[in-house]
């Protein structure tokens, strides 16, 4: 990985990652702690939002929000 900010305050909480390859951003998203964070994210969040861009640079916050308006939604 080669980079990470997180952002967050009461419910709401943001992550964004930056990996040098697309393969190693599958190979942590499906194994080890952050594969089970996931299997019980429904006990925690009401909704969670993803999104996957090709990028040399994490965005700004502003950008990012934006961007995550039209990613992937799993409600619980």
């Amino acid at each position: 990985m080669q980079g990470i900010q997180k952002k967050g305050v009461w419910t709401t909480h943001y992550t964004m990652t930056l990996w040098n390859t697309e393969e190693e951003l599958k190979e942590f998203a499906r194994n080890g702690a952050h594969l089970e964070a996931m299997k019980n994210s429904g006990k925690i969040a009401k909704e969670i939002r993803t999104i996957t861009i090709d990028a040399e640079v994490l965005p700004n916050w502003s950008a990012a929000k934006k961007l995550l308006e039209g990613g992937k939604v799993w409600k619980f």
